[in-house]
């Protein structure tokens, strides 16, 4: 490529393009990963797609919780783990090379219904395969049912290690809890281990968190994901905070600028212990970033089976209805469980890997339509010192990472 300056404002000059396809290799529109960026454009081959399984059963619903899990009854389990397991003998999960078990509760399985499962998958050693697991529910029967299974990496919705803001949160695990299983994962060959942390719980305060930091030093874990409390109304704390209420600790939960303040502090303290930031909120030692969430980022192909899960195959996207009952009556019925299918237009696709691929720290890579498209918007964001476009890549800085989503939703106008 020719040689190119970058000026005050971070915008690269050039009129470098974008690599061509090679004669007589089929091409279409998609997404796929070139020298670790992702661009939409006429990529050569689709990736392998990663495999997500979701498992929507909780032992008990979280305060904090916006997802589309509950507190279910047993017999509906057992018919959910049922039609799951057909879907997935109707499904192509061989051409899969990442696996993600995701909840709810994906731990709350016993092993015999976690067996009926993996008895539909493909028998291979999995480049990365991860379950979610809440603290307690590590039980070594069913750690030996994830071993045989293909796992290897867990990670653990720890959230806080303070046991009184866990219990605010509707956890009920405390400190040496987590670090028993740890010991336990690791010591059946489990040694990719991740660790969920939420700024904002209610009765969280500058102590508790730090001493959460604190225990991750102690556990030396290889991944981290630090999130801020969302307030939608998806969320019995969000509609309680949105309403003015006091119920589920609302009143005690830390306001915006102590939130961030927490979040910066965790940025400082995972870089000093050599976990590096390589998306808005997750981190990671070298060779621990997660595979299968790479996926998401990079637009690249994944398939979902269960209720809400999402699917996309590089050009079309689909889902499946929301609920665990509703997938039970489609399924039991004979129905397709898919509530939504799309084939997003060029513009759509461009938003869409905008929203991902900003948000970790490769950033994403222009096509020259979109470079020419995007430059006057990712100019005025470089001068404010949000951005840095070096043709045909823009990613967010360190300061940008803070204002992302207020950054995205002017870059795209």
């Amino acid at each position: 490529m020719a040689a190119a300056d970058v000026g005050e404002s971070g915008i690269r000059s050039g009129d470098e393009a974008l690599p061509t396809p090679t004669a007589g290799v089929r091409c279409c529109w998609t997404a796929t990963s070139h020298r670790n960026h992702v661009y939409f454009g006429r990529a050569r081959i689709l990736a392998s797609p990663g495999i997500y399984i979701s498992i929507p059963f909780c032992a008990q619903k979280c305060t904090y919780c916006n997802f589309r899990s509950d507190v279910y009854a047993r017999a509906l389990r057992t018919d959910y783990v049922r039609c799951l397991a057909r879907e997935l003998c109707s499904g192509d999960t061989r051409r899969g090379d990442t696996l993600y078990f995701g909840g709810g509760s994906p731990s709350l399985l016993e092993p015999e219904e976690f067996e009926a499962l993996s008895a539909v998958l493909p028998h291979r050693r999995w480049a990365e395969a991860t379950i979610e697991v809440a603290p307690g529910e590590a039980a070594p029967e069913r750690i030996s049912s994830w071993v045989e299974t293909g796992i290897n990496r867990v990670s653990l919705g720890v959230q806080s290690f303070d046991p009184a803001v866990a219990r605010a949160a509707g956890r009920k695990h405390d400190p040496e809890t987590v670090q028993t299983e740890i010991r336990c994962l690791r010591e059946r060959g489990i040694l990719n281990i991740s660790v969920d942390l939420i700024a904002g719980l209610a009765r969280q305060t500058a102590l508790t968190w730090r001493r959460s930091l604190d225990w991750i030093e102690r556990l030396g874990v290889g991944h981290v994901s630090v999130y801020m409390l969302e307030t939608d109304d998806a969320s019995r704390l969000g509609r309680e905070l949105q309403a003015g209420g006091s119920r589920y600790g609302a009143r005690s939960v830390p306001c915006e600028s102590e939130i961030v303040d927490f979040y910066l502090e965790a940025v400082e303290q995972l870089r000093s212990l050599g976990l590096e930031r390589y998306e808005v909120s997750n981190f990671a030692r070298p060779g621990r970033r997660s595979a299968h969430n790479l996926k998401y980022w990079r637009m690249e192909p994944y398939l979902g089976f269960g209720s809400d899960a999402h699917s996309f195959s590089g050009r079309r996207r689909w889902s499946n209805v929301a609920t665990a009952p509703e997938y039970v009556r489609r399924m039991a019925s004979g129905s397709s469980p898919r509530d939504r299918v799309e084939e997003p237009g060029p513009k759509r696709m461009l938003e869409d890997r905008v929203l991902t691929g900003l948000r970790t720290s490769d950033g994403i890579r222009l096509g020259n339509d979109e470079w020419r498209e995007l430059r006057p918007r990712a100019r005025r964001l470089a001068d404010r010192g949000w951005l840095i476009a070096e043709r045909p890549s823009i990613r967010l800085t360190d300061r940008g990472i803070l204002f992302a989503d207020e950054a995205i939703a002017e870059l795209l106008g």
